[in-house]
C-alpha cells in the first residue's frame, strides 16, 4: 500500500527558528517588565509582537501537513511579527538617545557567538536580559530578532523550492489516488 498523502507535521520545537522566537518572546516579556510602564501601549504591542513571531510559527508547522500554503503565509507572518517588533526596540533606544550596536561590533558578535551552541535557550542569556540596563538588552533583543529572521528566511526559501518540486496537497492526494488505482489494478490482473 502507497504512503498517505498527508506528509509528517508539526515538530516545531526543532525549528531553530521557532527556538529563537520562544528565546525573543521571554526576553521581550522580560524587557517590557522591567523597562515600560505597565500602561504604556508599547509594553503590550511589543509582547503581543513577540507572541505572534512564536506562534505562528508553531501554527504554520502544524498546518503545514495540509496546506503548504498556509504554512509559507504563516511562517511569513512570524517574519513581519518579528520585523514589526525590532522596528519598537530600534524606537526604544533612538527615541531614548541610546546607542544601536553595528552589525559586527563586538557586543554583536559576542551575542551572536552566543547563540552557536546547541541547546540554546533563554537561560543562555537570562544572566545579560536581567541585569543589564536596557540599552545593552534591548540590543541584545535585537541581535536575537536578526538571527530569528535571518533563520526564517532561510525557511521561508525552502518551502517554496519544496513547493515547487513536491506541490501541495491536491497534487499528493492525486498522486496518492492514482497510486492506489494502479495498485489495485494490478491486483485484480487488469
Amino acid at each position: 500500500m502507497s504512503r498517505g498523502f498527508i506528509p509528517p507535521h508539526g515538530g516545531y520545537e526543532n525549528l531553530l527558528s521557532y527556538q529563537k522566537a520562544e528565546i525573543i518572546y521571554d526576553a521581550t516579556f522580560c524587557f517590557c517588565n522591567r523597562f515600560l510602564d505597565h500602561r504604556d501601549r508599547t509594553r503590550d504591542q511589543m509582547i503581543q509582537a513577540a507572541r505572534s513571531g512564536k506562534q505562528n510559527i508553531i501554527e504554520g508547522s502544524q498546518v503545514s501537513g495540509t496546506s503548504k500554503e498556509a504554512e509559507i503565509k504563516l511562517m511569513n507572518v512570524a517574519r513581519a511579527s518579528l520585523e514589526e517588533l525590532l522596528a519598537d526596540y530600534r524606537d526604544f533606544l533612538r527615541v531614548r538617545g541610546l546607542n544601536l550596536w553595528e552589525k559586527n561590533s563586538k557586543e554583536a558578535l559576542y551575542v551572536r557567538k552566543m547563540g552557536y551552541g546547541s541547546h540554546v535557550s533563554y537561560e543562555t542569556y537570562k544572566s545579560f536580559l536581567e541585569s543589564r540596563p536596557p540599552e545593552i538588552v534591548a540590543n541584545i533583543v535585537i541581535c536575537l530578532i536578526h538571527q530569528a529572521n535571518y533563520l526564517l528566511d532561510q525557511q521561508i526559501r525552502r518551502l517554496e523550492k519544496d513547493f515547487l518540486e513536491q506541490g501541495g496537497l491536491r497534487e499528493r492526494m492525486t498522486r496518492a489516488r492514482i497510486a492506489k488505482r494502479d495498485e489495485q489494478r494490478k491486483h485484480s490482473g487488469n
